[in-house]
């Protein structure tokens, strides 16, 4: 199937990207400049400057941390060992100025006695960092952000994918297969939904619940888009149940459960592919649509969606970057699952050549 995909340029590329991006949102914090739990190291004083920005920080006070294992950071980051404060220069060896936005220079003295001692202590407690997409409003890393908020699209993608496929699948074999009250039922439910909006569906259950979260995201998304599948899968049943081979197994006293999961699912698995595919687009666009809206991943968290809504205000200044970046984002992401779904329909297609 991967020699299939790779015959559609566009299938290939949306994979190639879609793989990049899993790999970074599954280093996440171990790449990131920014390895703070939320990648939410705030520095007020350098808010909102320009990609490609660097400043000199000092270290200032030395703060009690408990040592974390690599998986631990990796999962959830660790906390800074010290407090850090940006400066503009130095003026050894008893002075400092922090760093001002509007250049102006106000120097402090270091509390530090003896020449060596002062060298050694700037040598050790001194460092640059780079702020490769700029800083938000609170002077938070948007690189780091970013590439977090990527882990938390992805993972709301998969799970609400793996709610509406386990949803979806189940009622449209019960429908497809029993036929009659069971189908009726089934497919009054699915009109029902069918005529609501996924994005209202959505809203409706993020109020529903009284604390906003994550697992929250999952449960919205994935119980508002397992209408598309439920349909797909009951007409693909319906004539599948007709085939010689289902009635044979019918026939040889094979029970419900066992010709529905290995005489009739597998024969329908690459339409079910493909609308996973689709749908994982539309639950990234859902779940940044339910961030901007306040009722998504809450803060300090980050998400595109939330960064959209935080710094669209800005668009019309002169910061617009920090609302085009995560949305430049959304759209790469959802353009290649959709690109991928497309080449999956051509290659799983038997009556393509």
């Amino acid at each position: 199937m991967l020699k299939k995909i790779a015959k559609n340029k566009l299938g290939l590329a949306g994979l190639l990207l879609i793989s990049i991006l899993v790999v970074v949102s599954f280093s996440g914090y171990l790449i990131t400049p920014d390895s703070t739990p939320d990648a939410n190291d705030i520095h007020l004083e350098i808010a909102l400057q320009r990609p490609g920005f660097s400043v000199q920080m000092m270290q200032a006070e030395k703060r009690e941390t408990e040592p974390v294992s690599w998986a631990s950071k990796l999962l959830h980051g660790e906390e800074l060992d010290a407090s850090y404060i940006p400066i503009s220069a130095i003026s050894f060896p008893d002075s400092f100025a922090k760093f001002n936005k509007n250049g102006l220079l106000v120097w402090q003295k270091l509390e530090i006695s003896g020449l060596h001692e002062k060298a050694k202590w700037l040598k050790n407690n001194i460092e640059t960092r780079n702020y490769y997409l700029g800083t938000d409003r609170y002077g938070r890393d948007v690189l780091s952000r970013v590439i977090i908020g990527a882990r938390i699209s992805l993972l709301v993608g998969f799970m609400s994918v793996l709610i509406t496929l386990l949803i979806g699948t189940t009622l449209g074999l019960l429908a497809g297969y029993f036929g009659g009250k069971v189908d009726s039922f089934i497919l009054w439910l699915i009109n029902v939904v069918w005529s609501l909006p996924s994005l209202l569906i959505a809203i409706a259950i993020s109020f529903a619940f009284q604390e906003k979260g994550l697992y929250q995201v999952f449960l919205a998304i994935g119980l508002s888009m397992w209408v598309e599948l439920a349909r797909i899968v009951r007409g693909q049943v319906l004539q599948i149940k007709e085939m010689e081979y289902i009635q044979a197994a019918q026939v040889l006293g094979f029970g419900n459960v066992r010709i529905l999961f290995k005489h009739i699912l597998p024969n329908i698995m690459a339409p079910i592919i493909v609308v996973c595919a689709a749908n994982f687009a539309s639950a990234i666009l859902l779940e940044a649509g339910l961030s901007f809206l306040g009722l998504g991943v809450q803060p300090p968290t980050p998400s595109w969606g939330s960064m959209i809504k935080e710094h669209y205000n800005y668009i019309v200044f002169d910061a617009a970057y920090l609302a085009i970046i995560p949305g430049i984002c959304i759209m790469l992401l959802v353009m290649s699952f959709n690109f991928l779904g497309n080449a999956l329909r051509d290659a799983l297609d038997v009556n393509m050549k």
